[in-house]
């Protein structure tokens, strides 16, 4: 088998882990297999390397950053390479650069366009572990450019894809996907499989595990990804077309997202087109709109509620005041105390009920629901943050995902 295995920041935290990464590595390896390796930095070196930027100035170039940022990944392919090699096995060290790895010019938040693998498969035909520096690549130019939050995660998918790879494991802390946040609810069940669509959706709806980006690109190359534990030999959850999963559970997961603001428009002026300004200036300020709820009233003039990730709220803010003061919106009200708890399953496409369910146990705990958003596998629902866990425990047993 061609397999790829990425190893995160907390994998290769120190020398001794980035060891533990080598033997696990050279065990592939010697299970007859061919292996790439793509890591992220140690953890807490890219924070630090921020700290350094900042000593000098707050608003470094871009440019200047992803080269320093860069580096922390260099450092750990560099030294995962010195490790294997010191072992007898020939390995060789790769910057996004030599992997091939062409992105656009968005510098700290660079999209990969395409890969050229002729040097990463040049190496595997030799018979040599590669190991490639994450989260990065070059643009046109031969700039290097970073690849944003998650971006090792992307890197180790799209390499997957390009050298058509049988498998591509995340290696983290964490040993696989959970019916909810195992901190939350104890009872929660490591998932054997799961599909990209019902994995979209818990990262979308706060699952962190892994980034949605790395599970789009994955259902686009069609790459079989697994994510386990570095740190125990416990079998990973495989993320795979839905076809490849016989049985298809009515509810897979119980996502929860704390990082949620609502925003309320009261009074918003009666003329065609003022919701298109109101969105399109939020979008053109890259807020981030999750669900929205319009009523219009007696008078003709709407309320509008919609949420936002609180990162985003002081953006939003911005905007909206603009139209409050043009006399366009009556007033505005913002509420950060709330939080969005949803139901995921590629399982209610066949079945009908599942929202009813779930929208009894709210009521059986006497948990209001502000704001409800569904779609052909999802049912999210705005609650007040204070009833969080009780709502993310009620559904669990509601669905009777601990059996």
């Amino acid at each position: 088998m061609l397999i790829v295995q990425k190893f995160g920041g907390t994998s290769v935290g120190d020398l001794e882990r980035i060891q533990n990464v080598a033997n696990r590595v050279a065990a592939t390896k010697k299970a007859g297999n061919d292996v790439v390796v793509v890591v992220s930095a140690m953890s807490g070196e890219t924070n630090k390397l921020v700290a350094y930027a900042e000593h000098f100035s707050p608003n470094a170039s871009r440019s200047d950053m992803d080269m320093l940022l860069s580096s922390g990944e260099r450092v750990t392919a560099s030294l995962l390479s010195i490790a294997l090699n010191a072992m007898g096995l020939e390995t060789v060290a790769m910057s996004g650069r030599k992997a091939g790895i062409i992105t656009d010019s968005h510098h700290t938040k660079a999209r990969i366009e395409k890969i050229n693998p002729e040097l990463m498969n040049s190496a595997i035909k030799e018979g040599k572990i590669i190991v490639v520096a994450g989260f990065q690549g070059v643009n046109e130019n031969g700039d290097v450019t970073t690849l944003g939050r998650g971006g090792s995660d992307l890197s180790a998918v799209a390499i997957a894809g390009a050298i058509n790879a049988d498998l591509c494991e995340i290696y983290t802390d964490v040993s696989g996907i959970f019916t909810t946040d195992p901190r939350i609810e104890s009872k929660a069940k490591k998932l054997d499989k799961i599909s990209y669509d019902e994995m979209l959706e818990l990262a979308s709806l706060g699952a962190k595990v892994l980034q949605n980006r790395s599970v789009e690109l994955a259902k686009k190359l069609n790459v079989n990804l697994v994510t386990r534990t570095s740190f125990s030999d416990e079998e990973g959850t495989l993320i795979t077309k839905e076809e490849n999963i016989m049985e298809k559970p009515l509810v897979s997961g119980i996502a929860l997202d704390k990082n949620q603001a609502r925003v309320s428009l009261i009074g918003v002026k009666d003329r065609p087109g003022i919701a298109s300004d109101i969105f399109t200036k939020l979008s053109n300020s890259n807020v981030n709109i999750d669900m929205i709820i319009q009523n219009v009233g007696h008078d003709g003039k709407a309320n509008i509620d919609f949420t936002v990730p609180v990162s985003d709220l002081n953006d939003a803010k911005m905007v909206v005041s603009k139209f409050v003061e043009d006399a366009e919106v009556d007033g505005v009200s913002y509420d950060e105390n709330i939080c969005k708890v949803s139901i995921v399953g590629v399982g209610m496409k066949s079945h009908t009920g599942v929202a009813a369910k779930a929208f009894a146990t709210m009521a059986a705990e006497n948990i209001n629901i502000n704001m409800i958003s569904t779609s052909e596998i999802k049912i999210s629902m705005i609650i007040a943050e204070k009833y969080a866990e009780l709502a993310v425990r009620s559904l669990h047993s509601t669905y009777e995902l601990d059996k």
